[in-house]
């Protein structure tokens, strides 16, 4: 019996590994589409690298370092646990993490979740970035902050003590990979040509929405699998609640940022449209298996509302986000950490204050590590491409090759 149950969840889980795989794929669509194409391949590369390179920091060390084992008397802020990956005694059977999957699984899993803390970073910086300072920025981003600050919640550490909650990561994924995007367009500056002399922002359009469109709908069902799969067993109970609740929040988000952009702006946005349906993603991931089916639709609907006001607000700061990633996974990732305390399961004003404390905590540590690194990585190698460069595309300037085949010069 416990080896058909461990089967179970474990073909569960690693079907979920393959569902958040598939989000990367759906980042990169999405990038791609709201940006230029003279970036197309910079974008792509990026996203390869993150994939890959993270999964192999992930494997050397930062697994071990999120997942440290702490001892009950430590304060529970940073261990390491060595280098590389062994799965421990018992790690292939039904005695490891009380049925629900094999430690290999679980590596794999937790490695998927990692890459995608950088790739927000990766649409935010679009278009502008040298490719050198974005994958070293990254690989460092994945290798130390993310799970350092993973391991004071999911490892055990002194959020996880006082009841910190956060499900599936609208604060230790998203508004993690969200701090660091905002500081690194804080740094980096806006494109050529966003702001017009007055500070006023222009429109640089992306060259592909339906492939932008794509991207979100990839994400969405990347999405069954980010929530699903941290129920952490095939649960049937929680695991359906947890996918009806995520479903809903998305379509609530969707509908509410396309009609509050509309209400404001007297236009159909259908980008608004795809940041909302991601905006009610994050916003009942940290809480999807505590919220009842229209407490869900509820976060949803101030989840796009948020999206709406947060895309301007970035704006207003002369900020340049080319994919309103810092909207989307940071806003709204504090706003679904606060909702666990808000609603639910755990509603209540002393589990709003930890939530809150949580954010605080999290918020400053990202904050000074990201400015850190970047000074790092801007003394090492710089952090911007030149003027010429970036008005050329960086295809052609890092990568010397354009995405898309001329044929009518290529005609015999």
């Amino acid at each position: 019996m416990e080896s058909t149950i461990l089967t179970i969840n474990n073909v569960w889980m690693m079907i979920c590994t393959a569902l958040v795989f598939i989000m990367h794929l759906g980042f990169s669509f999405l990038e791609i589409g709201l940006t230029r194409q003279k970036n197309t391949i910079n974008i792509l590369f990026k996203n390869f690298f993150v994939i890959t390179a993270g999964l192999l920091i992930y494997a050397l060390g930062g697994f071990n370092l999120m997942y440290p084992g702490f001892e009950e008397d430590s304060l529970g802020i940073i261990k390491f646990a060595g280098f590389g990956i062994t799965p421990p005694e018992g790690g292939m059977d039904y005695s490891y993490a009380d049925g629900g999957y094999t430690w290999w699984t679980d590596f794999l899993f937790q490695g998927m979740f990692a890459a995608t803390a950088a790739t927000i970073v990766s649409g935010a910086v679009a278009e502008r970035i040298k490719l050198s300072s974005f994958m070293l920025f990254a690989a460092l981003y994945v290798g130390l902050v993310y799970p350092i600050v993973g391991s004071w919640k999911w490892g055990g550490g002194f959020l996880d003590s006082i009841g910190f909650y956060d499900f599936a990561g609208s604060t230790l994924v998203h508004s993690v990979g969200g701090w660091a995007a905002l500081i690194s367009i804080y740094m980096l500056g806006s494109r050529i040509g966003k702001f017009d002399k007055d500070g006023n922002p222009n429109a640089l359009l992306g060259h592909n929405i339906p492939l932008a469109s794509a991207g979100v709908l990839l994400l969405w069902l990347g999405w069954f699998g980010f929530n699903g799969g941290s129920v952490l067993s095939a649960d049937p109970a929680i695991t359906s609640l947890t996918l009806v609740t995520t479903c809903l929040a998305a379509a609530a988000g969707g509908v509410s940022s396309a009609l509050f952009s509309n209400f404001l702006y007297k236009n159909f946005d259908i980008t608004m449209f795809m940041n909302g349906i991601l905006g009610g993603l994050v916003g009942i991931t940290a809480g999807a298996d505590q919220m009842s089916p229209m407490e869900s639709i509820i976060i949803g609907l101030i989840s796009g509302v948020i999206i709406v006001y947060g895309i301007s607000l970035i704006d207003k700061l002369k900020l340049d986000d080319p994919v309103g990633a810092v909207a989307v996974h940071l806003i709204c990732g504090i706003w679904g950490t606060l909702t666990v305390g808000i609603f639910g399961d755990m509603a209540s004003l002393s589990q709003i204050l930890i939530q809150l404390f949580g954010i605080l905590i999290i918020g400053v540590f990202c904050i000074l590590s990201s400015f850190i690194l970047l000074i790092i990585v801007k003394s090492i190698c710089g952090l911007r491409v030149s003027n010429e460069e970036e008005l050329r595309g960086l295809d052609v300037s890092e990568h010397t090759m354009e995405a898309y085949a001329d044929f009518r010069t290529n005609q015999h």
